[in-house]
């Protein structure tokens, strides 16, 4: 078994497929292919099963990823802390985030940290919920992850540093009949056709709570994609409320942006596991929460 076999096998099980690995490895399907037998000769066992076209993992390639991606996670260590002796000049960090989050505040700290560090690649990695954040970083599939919560969530196993306060605005485009201007509150939306996300969402949260204290609101499209609601409420196919990090791209899209009264609010958090961090993960912590830095594993 070798550092090489473990990254092909966690590339078809991060992309579904023998093809969709190789691609992305940017290496030859045979080579992925004999990689994986080697390796499953190695350990006596088969890690997948064929299903039609699909590969689907067995007992046992469940049970290896976690390993896999720890031992991988320990040479990328071993190498960046090497690289690091004489500075942070190289590297590369993974990144899960949320949609929302992925639009503010994570460019801004972003910016700040390619600026000091030109040469740390940074890779980000979407994920839907705050479920979705954590499990990435608990499988070891991304080193540090950001999310926004309307409610406690289970963060067993992990160390959570405070981002900030976002609150929820409404979209909509200027043929809506809505108030001119100031905050609205839910009844006020009544009669409206929302543009909803997807359950395990903060905005998700309140429309449910708009539709249900208005008889005739409705939620017109549920989507899984962020990106697509500002272009279906430009359509005037509803509005939607969302957090507002979208406040700026939703008013230089020419929509209409009010506030909304609601006790709902996000808390925004980096998160990552109680693991020893690489030194670019460290460096960006520093630049995310730099009050929160004392104490992290080191």
């Amino acid at each position: 078994m070798d550092a090489r076999q473990l990254q092909y096998f966690l590339a078809v099980v991060d992309e579904g497929g023998v093809h969709a690995a190789a691609e992305k490895l940017f290496v030859a399907q045979p080579s992925v292919s004999q990689s994986l037998r080697a390796l499953q000769r190695d350990l006596g066992a088969e890690l997948f099963t064929r299903t039609g076209r699909r590969l689907q993992l067995t007992a046992a390639g469940e049970a290896l990823i976690a390993p896999a991606r720890q031992v991988l996670h320990w040479l990328d260590l071993s190498r960046a802390h090497v690289e690091a002796v004489n500075g942070l000049r190289t590297g590369r960090l993974v990144i899960a985030t949320m949609p929302s989050q992925a639009v503010h505040p994570l460019p801004t700290v972003i910016d700040r940290f390619v600026t000091r560090y030109p040469l740390v690649q940074i890779s980000i990695r979407s994920a839907g919920t705050p479920q979705d954040v954590m499990s990435l970083i608990r499988s070891g599939g991304v080193e540090l992850g950001v999310m926004a919560v309307t409610s406690q969530v289970d963060t067993e196993g992990l160390v959570v540093h405070p981002m900030g306060r976002q609150s929820f605005i409404v979209i909509s485009s200027r043929e809506a009949h809505l108030p001119a201007r100031g905050p609205l509150t839910y009844q006020q939306l009544e009669g409206q056709r929302l543009i909803i996300g997807q359950p395990g969402t903060g905005m998700r949260r309140v429309a449910d709570q708009v539709i249900a204290a208005n008889r005739s609101t409705i939620a017109v499209v549920e989507t899984e994609h962020r990106e697509a609601i500002l272009p279906m409420v430009l359509e005037g196919t509803g509005i939607a409320v969302i957090a507002e990090a979208w406040r700026s791209l939703a008013r230089e899209a020419g929509l209409i942006v009010h506030d909304l009264v609601t006790e709902e609010h996000l808390e925004v958090f980096i998160v990552h596991r109680e693991v020893e961090l690489s030194p670019a993960a460290r460096a960006f912590l520093l630049f995310t929460v730099p009050s929160s830095v004392t104490g992290l594993p080191s």
